[in-house]
């Protein structure tokens, strides 16, 4: 079996969250290459070396660049800031790295073209981490609207909420500042959310879209009296049409107390419909019109089962798994594009579409007007 040795750059949390991933790919998935942990990468050499021991990599650097340069690593996994995410993944296509990149892809349209074009011209495997793509409720919601379970597409509606911003006093850090972040709730969790519309029902074609930023300063990070200007969005709301026809209704917030991490979807066919609710991650609730009318009612699939996509890999049916697998899902499906030599969705280019999907629904917001996707 051959080694494939990863670099990762950035260890907070979605580095934590990978390298778990990372060490449990090869104890579950029977994989055609074995990774092996040999490089993470943070800014800060006791916190990276502490996290280096703590989750079982052989190295620790302080500066991406030695990662990337490094001719003994395959593949570089970046876990980084959004600001930093084009540079990073530009500069590990130039030396023949694959690149798997956490969402938003990049900034902007421009940045995301622009990786596109990198890895592209490199040959080199690539992947955006949209990770929920691959929860097996929502894999199996994919092949059933594949299949035309369905039938013609009317509706996809789908909410994101989170509360962890709703305290004032809660400070300026980078996902709140658009130099760094880009945007906010809007490329944080709405990007999700628009990224299963993609996955699910089809490409979008217009889009209509409202943005708010309920605080508009907030406390600088170490100071109790300084304050900075809040530069990107606490909420978006959007309208949208599909090119297939069918309409998208989108709400995205992290000031909704009490949510924590709420995802929940509908999409509605004309011969029936599913729901998903991230919180009961395991079920998929399916209607089907052509039930007999005195046992209509929406039905619950468990999404347990070894005939169910990726869970016949982890425990005897039935038996439920959790978000930590969803990385672990993403990652096989990486290794095995890496050994293939053929890139696997979401690619760059996926997160470049999503790019240009984000980038009208803010254009929208601040014409107050339906924009084109392009």
């Amino acid at each position: 079996m051959k080694t494939l040795n990863v670099g990762m750059i950035g260890y907070k949390f979605m580095g934590k969250t990978h390298s778990n991933a990372w060490r449990q790919v090869d104890k579950f998935f029977p994989v055609a290459a074995k990774p092996r942990l040999h490089t993470i990468c943070g800014r800060n050499k006791t916190a990276v070396q502490a996290a280096a021991k703590k989750f079982g990599w052989d190295h620790a650097a302080t500066r991406w660049q030695d990662v990337v340069n490094n001719p003994e690593i395959d593949i570089i996994d970046i876990n980084t800031a959004n600001d930093t995410h084009a540079e990073i993944a530009i500069a590990a296509a130039k030396a023949g790295k694959h690149v798997l990149c956490e969402k938003p892809l990049a900034l902007n349209v421009a940045q995301a073209w622009a990786m596109v074009e990198a890895v592209k011209k490199a040959g080199v495997v690539n992947m955006v981490c949209h990770n929920y793509r691959r929860i097996p409720a929502i894999a199996q919601a994919r092949k059933m609207i594949a299949a035309g379970d369905l039938g013609r597409i009317f509706h996809y509606r789908a909410r994101y909420l989170q509360d962890w911003i709703v305290d004032p006093e809660f400070p300026l850090v980078w996902r709140l500042q658009s130099k760094i972040a880009g945007s906010g709730t809007h490329g944080d969790i709405n990007a999700h959310i628009i990224d299963l519309g993609r996955y699910l029902v089809g490409e979008l074609s217009e889009v209509c879209g409202y943005m708010e930023t309920f605080i508009k300063q907030r406390p600088l990070p170490g100071s109790k009296t300084k304050k900075g200007k809040v530069t990107v969005d606490d909420a978006v709301i959007t309208l949208g049409k599909f090119k297939n026809g069918a309409m998208a209704n989108l709400e995205a917030s992290r000031f909704a107390p009490g949510r924590k991490n709420h995802i929940q979807i509908e999409i509605n066919g004309s011969k029936g419909s599913l729901v998903f609710d991230f919180e009961d991650m395991n079920r998929l609730k399916y209607f089907n019109r052509a039930d007999p009318a005195d046992r209509q009612g929406y039905r619950d699939i468990i999404v347990t089962d070894s005939t169910h996509p990726y869970v016949g890999a982890w425990w005897p049916g039935g038996h439920i798994i959790g978000y930590e697998h969803t990385f672990v899902h993403t990652i096989f499906d990486f290794i095995q594009a890496v050994v293939k030599g053929k890139s696997v969705q979401p690619t760059f280019v996926d997160g470049l579409q999503n790019q240009i999907v984000l980038e009208a629904i803010e254009k929208s917001s601040k014409q107050r007007r339906w924009v084109k996707v392009a």
